[in-house]
């Protein structure tokens, strides 16, 4: 399983008014830690939607550890494996060598237009798992 690490910083819009990330801004974070990770696959998430297919959240489990604060320059590490048509993702937010927070995400590719479950996933991004998950 290939891991990705995607560095952030923590800048005002990320945080309350006491200068404590909001916990809504870590979800973005891991978003765009998943949505680089498929573009380095070779998956172009612009490209995948314009195909009529998107991959929702269908189940996410986070652990808060320690804040991030105004100025902090974060880690945000994703590994992705596949299960059928269920991309499981594991995550670990660190500040240096400080653990902040832990999730794990499940997606599941769902056709634009009504809505189901895509019972294969595209083409592209199956290979995509598969050169990732070999290249580990």
């Amino acid at each position: 399983m290939l891991e990705l690490t995607y560095a952030v910083t923590v800048f005002p819009h990320h945080t309350d008014y006491g200068g404590v990330v909001w916990h809504g801004a870590y979800l973005r974070w891991l978003e765009e830690a998943r949505v680089v990770w498929l573009a380095e696959a070779g998956v172009d998430y612009a490209q995948l939607v314009a195909q009529g297919i998107e991959l929702p959240v269908v189940e996410m489990s986070v652990r808060y550890y320690r804040p991030a604060h105004l100025g902090d320059r974060l880690l945000v590490t994703a590994k992705s494996q596949r299960q059928g048509v269920r991309l499981l993702w594991q995550y670990h937010i660190q500040r240096q060598a400080e653990l902040c927070l832990s999730a794990q995400v499940t997606l599941v590719p769902v056709a634009r237009a009504g809505g189901k479950i895509v019972r294969r996933l595209p083409i592209s991004l199956e290979q995509a798992i598969a050169k990732m998950t070999q290249s580990s």
